[in-house]
């Protein structure tokens, strides 16, 4: 029998990945975005038009769901970062936190008890905590497989990739499915709902099978001994945030980042269906926010190389405001406003640019455990991850209650299925353009506070090493 001789560098941490690993560990992202996806981009539109809340109702919830997962991510990433089950410190939770995620993502888009509040709020907290307790420890992951640098940003660029895939599905795939199931042909009327809830059970079914086909190739190396995580509490997340200033960086624009995306993913199904009034031409146009993916994602590791990570962020960010302009001033204009293919390029080049800049920033989140070990000697992967959650929903919430509030403010009529007033498309425009440029603004300036290149990385890394042994 042959075997593998180990390199020093693997030895030490620094392993590299079988394409068979990486891609096992990116299907956990596309799993993910598959049940969640479908619930950033389309409940909206489910409780309004289909299951009968108002807009500013639903708002309230999104926000107060949010403020659950601030108090709930915490505990995760402590309890996670504590504990080292049989299965695995972090691979365990994917089939745990899957199984339960998986029925009440499908309760959350059934209409047996249409209008109900209580409903929604239990069906909407329980899926968004076993969200978390995939989400929280699927993070620390990806810490824990090597510290090489380079392999990170290739294990990243192939999870953005996959993430984006499932993206695609579910922009373009659950508006297909739903109008075919659906009796009226429509995704936006009371007689949908079957089809809601048959879309989201298929699209949650596979998502569980692909988290367990992410647990079955993915193997923990690089994780603290269970004597120095033992006495891991709540408290440290706190202390780590003050301590660790990359991460603060980092926490702030995952904020701008994902309220952003949240703002303007909500609000593309109104935009196509009210202001652009090609309610046929939604997949395509949601589509178009996962496609530049499969383009530009692989090359990632090479732009990086070539420009570096600050530098790529700056022109991509970029790129994605000069899209919104562009939609926007598409958008203000009648006669350009029915030329469908041009509100796609619009939508193409704002894709490509968020796409990249938001992919990218998870491979900074290994960086800033490795600074934190590197700083105080604890690899607290799941308070880190915890803390990025925390962020990141931070800015989903902003991002979830603020389309329903303008919707509200505007005056969005939800009985009507094709016409609004020009307030009223205004505001959906402003949700698809105007705020998440400003937002795009205010990430590129607080990315810029970023300290860590990779050579100050690697050299973190490398000394870190040097300690354990």
């Amino acid at each position: 029998m042959k075997y593998a001789m180990k390199t020093q560098e693997e030895s030490t941490g620094f392993y590299k990945l079988s394409w068979l690993q990486r891609i096992g560990f990116g299907s956990g992202d596309l799993a993910q975005n598959l049940i969640y996806q479908t619930v950033c981009m389309y409940l909206l539109i489910f409780y309004t038009n289909v299951y009968g809340l108002k807009p500013e109702v639903a708002a309230v919830m999104f926000l107060i769901v949010r403020i659950v997962d601030v108090i709930w991510d915490p505990l995760v990433g402590a309890f996670v970062d504590k504990k080292n089950p049989r299965w695995g410190k972090y691979r365990t939770y994917l089939i745990l936190g899957g199984i339960p995620l998986t029925g009440f993502a499908i309760l959350c888009f059934w209409n047996g008890f249409s209008g109900s509040l209580f409903y929604a709020y239990v069906t909407y907290v329980g899926m968004s905590m076993c969200y978390t307790l995939i989400n929280v420890p699927y993070g620390a992951l990806n810490a824990s497989l090597t510290r090489d640098t380079n392999e990170i940003t290739v294990l990243t660029s192939v999870r953005m990739f996959l993430a984006n895939f499932g993206g695609l599905a579910v922009a373009y795939g659950v508006p297909i499915l739903v109008k075919l199931f659906s009796p009226d042909g429509k995704i936006n009327t009371k007689e949908s709902a079957d089809a809601w809830f048959i879309t989201m059970a298929i699209y949650a079914i596979v998502g569980m099978t692909l988290l367990i086909f992410c647990f079955s190739q993915t193997k923990e190396r690089v994780v603290m001994d269970q004597r120095e995580t033992s006495n891991v509490k709540v408290s440290d997340l706190w202390i780590e945030f003050k301590r660790n200033r990359p991460l603060r960086i980092l926490a702030f624009f995952f904020i701008t980042a994902f309220a952003m995306m949240a703002i303007g993913n909500s609000a593309g199904s109104y935009y196509m269906i009210y202001n652009v009034h090609a309610p046929d031409m939604l997949p395509y146009f949601m589509a178009l926010g996962s496609i530049p993916a499969f383009i530009f994602m692989p090359m990632v590791p090479a732009i990086k190389r070539w420009i570096g990570k600050k530098q790529m962020f700056y022109v991509f960010l970029s790129i994605a405001i000069v899209g919104m302009a562009l939609l926007y001033a598409i958008s203000m204009i009648p006669a350009l406003k029915t030329q469908i293919w041009l509100v796609f390029v619009a939508q193409f080049i704002k894709s490509t640019g968020v796409i990249v800049a938001t992919g990218y920033m998870w491979a900074l989140v290994p960086e800033v455990i490795s600074y934190g070990e590197y700083t105080h000697g604890k690899r607290i992967s799941g308070i880190v991850n915890a803390l990025t959650g925390i962020f990141y929903k931070a800015g989903m919430a902003l991002g979830g209650v603020v389309p329903g509030l303008v919707l509200a403010f505007v005056g969005f009529d939800q009985t009507n299925e094709t016409i609004q007033s020009p307030l009223a498309e205004q505001g959906i425009l402003w949700l698809v353009a105007v705020l998440p440029a400003l937002l795009l603004l205010l990430a590129m300036f607080i990315i810029s506070h970023y300290e860590l290149n990779d050579d100050v990385i690697d050299r973190i890394n490398k000394e870190i090493e040097q300690r354990h042994r």
